[in-house]
């Protein structure tokens, strides 16, 4: 083998090594044109390499200014930077986040010959924190909105009105959907840091190492990419700082949620100084918390510290009572919004709301409303046929809707008129289920097209039924 034919299977084991590692590598020459632009670089950057390869920098980016250019720096002032962060946009508008490091290339003689940039693709993380760092608003909920004619949830509104006297953490415990953020943000604006920040995570949003940060604050150059940046402590200052799922976080973050609460005081990442905090901490599990102590998710001195005040919201099936007043006031919310007056809902299906165990809770129950009304005329009642597929499969449901067919004398039609009947509803549950593709739901009925557009014009069904 010469030289030459030598020279060219180092330059193909080079290429298919640039291509094969995961991590972006960007080389540019003298004259600031790319020479190398990998495949990983390009899946960063969302770029095709043709946009890239041997153009230069300046054409196929954009930033704030030449000396933000990591790899111009290196080029021009033979600058070598480590772990920087560096922030630009693409051809296509797109915000890409790095972390770098980049050094100046020279040949032998010593003569600049270019410069490399390998990358670290941090984009996405970067948008979580950033994110998740924005205050969820201020509180809108106050007592006045939680409503039941439940006498066990009377009680406790009025065990949740008395806490808004003092700054003593709270720990609120209910399944998922039962209304935990409402007690909460009611006790902030009950209180008398109403006027100051409140403040929510969910503590199982994030991995632990940014929920960390998230949380206690970083100190410039604590790790790679690292910034000075407040955490939701420093940002929720004389207010209220909810922090939901709580069981989530693992227990080394918990016994630093627990120093901190104990010593009123927070450490940022890095930092070597503590700093004062006067946030009142209000906690949420939809676990039993004894079982989750029990399973190690939840420490017990943290228990102890949080659950100063216990709030425990029962689940829907335990307070039945309160879901034709729910039920009211969902279909007046969604009468203002989607501009309807739908009174009521029909008799058989409130009987089958009562029978149904609910295990969304709350949450769930205002879903149902809101889909039944996406399918019902402006002034109709909500009956079976408005009800979302998913709910009318539901055995309570499809029980109650045969009760509802056997009770009625309009029922006892001829075959024909009942299998019509029967027809038109399979058909706009096929509909509904394809979301009225036609050519979809011909397919899954086992028509033709034609057939299926024939039986839409017969029995006038279209996408408003």
């Amino acid at each position: 083998m010469n030289n030459k034919e030598h020279e060219n299977k180092l330059l193909l084991i080079f290429d298919q090594l640039v291509d094969e590692i995961d991590i972006g590598v960007h080389v540019i020459d003298q004259h600031g044109r790319t020479i190398i632009y990998n495949k990983k670089m390009a899946q960063i950057e969302g770029m095709e390499r043709e946009d890239v390869l041997h153009k230069n920098l300046l054409e196929s980016y954009t930033f704030q200014d030449q000396q933000s250019s990591t790899l111009i720096q290196a080029l021009q002032h033979l600058q070598i930077t480590r772990n920087v962060k560096q922030t630009y946009f693409n051809l296509l508008g797109k915000e890409i986040t790095t972390i770098n490091d980049t050094f100046p290339i020279s040949d032998s003689k010593k003569q600049m010959i270019g410069a490399m940039e390998i990358a670290k693709d941090v984009t996405k993380l970067e948008r979580l924190i950033r994110e998740n760092m924005q205050k969820k608003g201020n509180a809108t909920f106050t007592f006045e909105h939680i409503l039941s004619d439940s006498q066990v949830m009377k009680e406790l509104i009025e065990t949740s009105k008395r806490a808004t006297r003092t700054s003593s953490s709270v720990l609120i415990v209910g399944e998922t959907g039962t209304g935990k953020e409402l007690f909460a943000q009611s006790i902030h604006n009950g209180s008398s840091r109403s006027a100051k920040p409140f403040i929510s995570q969910n503590c199982a949003a994030l991995p632990d190492h940014l929920i960390e940060g998230l949380l206690f604050g970083t100190k410039k150059g604590a790790f790679t990419g690292a910034i000075e940046r407040p955490g939701l402590f420093e940002q929720a200052e004389g207010g209220t700082l909810l922090l939901d799922e709580i069981n989530s976080l693992n227990p080394v973050l918990q016994a630093k949620l627990l120093r901190a609460l104990q010593e009123k005081s927070i450490r940022r990442i890095g930092d070597t100084k503590d700093t004062p905090i006067d946030v009142r901490i209000i906690a949420t599990m939809n676990e039993d918390p004894i079982d989750a102590i029990a399973e190690g998710r939840l420490r017990k001195d943290l228990f102890y510290r949080l659950s100063v005040v216990s709030v425990f919201i029962p689940p829907l099936r335990d307070r039945k009572e309160d879901i034709n007043l729910l039920l009211n006031s969902f279909i007046k919310k969604y009468n203002k919004l989607f501009g309807m007056s739908v009174k009521q809902i029909d008799e058989q299906v409130m009987r089958s709301f009562y029978d149904y165990d609910w295990p969304g809770n709350v949450r769930e129950l205002e879903h149902i409303v809101e889909g039944a009304m996406n399918f019902i005329d402006e002034n109709e009642d909500i009956t079976f046929a408005h009800l979302p597929i998913q709910f009318r499969n539901k055995p309570q449901f499809k029980q109650h809707a045969i009760q509802v067919a056997l009770n009625k004398e309009e029922s006892f039609k001829t075959l024909e008129e009942y299998m019509n009947n029967a027809e038109v509803e399979y058909i706009k549950e096929a509909l509904q289920v394809n979301d009225y593709n036609i050519s979809n739901t011909a397919k899954a009925l086992g028509m033709s097209r034609q057939s299926l557009q024939y039986r839409l014009r017969k029995y006038q069904i279209n996408k408003h039924f």
